[in-house]
C-alpha cells in the first residue's frame, strides 16, 4: 500500500528515514524515485545525501543548518508537488552471462532444489525482464525482481566469502549482480563480463534505479 503521506522516522540526529509504502511493490518504489528526483532538481539546504531504497529514501542532514521539523514541512510540500512524469525514461538493458560451469556453482544445486533441469533454470532466468529496484549492499550491486514463481529459491544456508566479481545470483524473489569481489550468500547461477562499478566515470555505474534489465544466455 502507498502511504497517502509519507512517514517519517528519525534516525539519529544526522538522517530521517522516508517511508512511501509498507511492501515491496513498483508503485510504492516509484514513489520513493519521484521524491528521489524531486530533491535532485531543489534541494533542501542542509540536505547532505539520499540514499533511495526499496520503499523508503535516507535523507542524511546537517542539524545546525536545518532542523528536523524544518525538514519534513519540506518534505511534505516536496512530496506534493513532485511530478510523476518529470521521472527519466526507463532503460533496458542487456546482460550477457555465462552460465553454470566454475561461473555459475549453483546452477545445478538450483536445477535440482526445483526438480528441473539447469537449461530449464537458465530458460526461467532470461525469460524475464527485472525492474531494478534499488543499488545497495556495494557499491553498483543492483537489487532486482521479481524472479518467475518456478525460480524462487532460498539463500544458501552459508554464504561463501568470496563471490566473484560479476557473478550474476538469485536469492527468494530477487536476482542481482556482484560488482566487485565480496563475501554472499546468493545462489550464482552464471557470470557476466559486464562492468558494473567504475569509480572514475560518471555515474559510475551503468545499472540505475528504475531501469530495466533482460539476462541473456551466451
Amino acid at each position: 500500500m502507498i502511504y497517502p503521506e509519507p512517514i517519517f522516522r528519525p534516525m539519529g540526529d544526522r538522517a530521517l528515514l522516508v517511508e512511501t509504502g509498507d511492501r515491496v511493490d513498483p508503485s510504492v518504489n516509484r514513489k520513493v524515485r519521484e521524491l528521489f528526483a524531486a530533491l535532485r532538481q531543489v534541494p533542501i539546504e542542509g540536505v547532505l545525501d539520499l540514499v533511495p531504497a526499496y520503499r523508503s529514501l535516507m535523507i542524511v542532514f546537517d542539524p545546525l543548518r536545518i532542523s528536523l521539523a524544518t525538514l519534513e514541512r519540506q518534505l511534505l510540500l516536496l512530496h506534493e508537488s513532485a511530478d510523476p512524469s518529470e521521472l527519466p525514461q526507463p532503460q533496458t538493458i542487456e546482460v550477457p552471462v555465462r552460465y553454470g560451469g566454475e561461473e555459475g556453482p549453483d546452477l545445478e544445486w538450483v536445477a535440482r532444489y526445483h526438480g528441473i533441469t539447469p537449461e530449464e533454470v537458465i530458460r526461467l532466468h532470461t525469460g524475464a525482464v527485472y525492474r531494478i529496484y534499488m543499488i545497495g549492499f556495494s557499491p553498483g550491486f543492483p537489487y532486482m525482481g521479481e524472479l518467475p514463481d518456478g525460480l524462487i529459491t532460498p539463500r544458501r544456508e552459508t554464504p561463501r566469502v568470496k563471490v566473484a566479481q560479476g557473478s550474476v545470483a538469485i536469492a527468494q524473489n530477487q536476482t542481482g549482480i556482484y560488482p566487485v569481489s565480496s563475501p554472499g550468500g546468493w545462489q550464482i547461477l552464471g557470470r557476466t563480463s559486464l562492468c558494473l562499478f567504475d569509480a572514475h566515470q560518471w555515474p559510475p555505474t551503468p545499472l540505475q534505479m528504475g531501469d530495466f534489465v533482460k539476462f541473456a544466455a551466451v
